[in-house]
Order: C-alpha cells, then structure tokens, then sequence
C-alpha cells in the first residue's frame, strides 16, 4: 500500500521510513568530533565526581601526618595507593567511553566482510558471536593493562610529590 506522497506503508499505516530526530541523532554521533567531546566530557564529570574524594584522602592524609609525633610514611603510601587507583577507574572508564564506536566500527566491517564470502546465516550468527567476544575480551584487556598503568604511575608520582611536601615542611 502507498501513501499520497509515493513511500511505502505497512499494514498498520507507519511510515518505513524512521523519525527525523533519529536522523539528526545518527548524523551527530557519526562525527568524530562528537566522540572526542563525548571523551572529554566523561572524563570532566567523573573528575569532578571524584574531586570530593580526592580531597578527603588528602585532607586524612594530612591529619595523620600532622598528629603523630614520629610521622610514618605508610599514610603516604596508602593515600598514593588510593590516588592511583581512582584516576587509574577514571582513565579506564574515560577510554570505554572512546572505545565502544571502534569497537562497533570493526564488529560491523568483520561481519559484513562474513557475508561477503557466502557464509550461511546460521554460520554467521556463530562467527559472530565468536568475534563479538574476542574483540569485547581484547578490549577489556587493553584497558585493564592502561587502567594499571595510569594507576601506578599516579600512585608512585602521588607518593613523591606526597613526601616532598612533608620534607619541605619539616
């Protein structure tokens, strides 16, 4: 059945066609740049998320330091620890936040790239779920490896920076 402007209907009256907004909305994240402030912005809201935490381990690790008479260095090794794991979560999730799209993006070229050698619909639905699989645990080990090493290098960088300003004080 057609409608006076020529498109095709279904049986219920909808048009096949989909909404504008989901247009506009499929044109915007399409863009790089979309992605990039999308990066940018999650990395902001868990920073500022987090800016109440990070204050609170230091101003801890401040009162320890402060109330002992012999100060010990193991509060700096825990507030360090502690500084390090938190932007180490923040990075990690941060990269998530970029790495769904590529993640999709190759999904979708090795499964088209699947049915462009002839393979049945069934074989398809199984080599993909492979694939899906293999990619989402490659990625997931991509940004464990960089979550650590984000974590470490603030945690060895926030325990320096933390002695260094007891040093300067005494």
């Amino acid at each position: 059945m057609m409608d006076p402007t020529g498109s095709p209907r279904t049986s219920n009256g909808s048009s096949l066609s989909p909404p504008r907004s989901y247009l506009i909305f499929m044109r915007i994240m399409s863009k790089r740049r979309t992605w990039v402030c999308l990066f940018v912005a999650v990395y902001a809201i868990l920073l500022a998320s987090s800016w109440n935490f990070l204050t609170s381990v230091l101003s801890w690790y401040k009162l320890q330091y402060t109330s002992s008479p012999s100060p010990s260095r193991l509060p700096a090794v825990y507030a360090s620890v502690v500084l390090g794991a938190v932007f180490g979560a923040m990075s990690m999730v941060a990269a998530a936040a970029v790495a769904v799209p590529a993640v999709m993006v190759i999904w979708i070229s090795v499964v088209v790239l699947l049915a462009f050698f002839g393979k049945s619909r069934r074989v398809l639905v199984v080599e993909a779920r492979k694939i899906t699989r293999e990619v989402f645990g490659f990625v997931f080990k991509v940004l464990l490896k960089e979550g650590n090493a984000v974590a470490a290098v603030c945690a060895v960088l926030g325990y320096f920076i933390l002695i260094r300003k007891d040093f300067d004080s005494i």
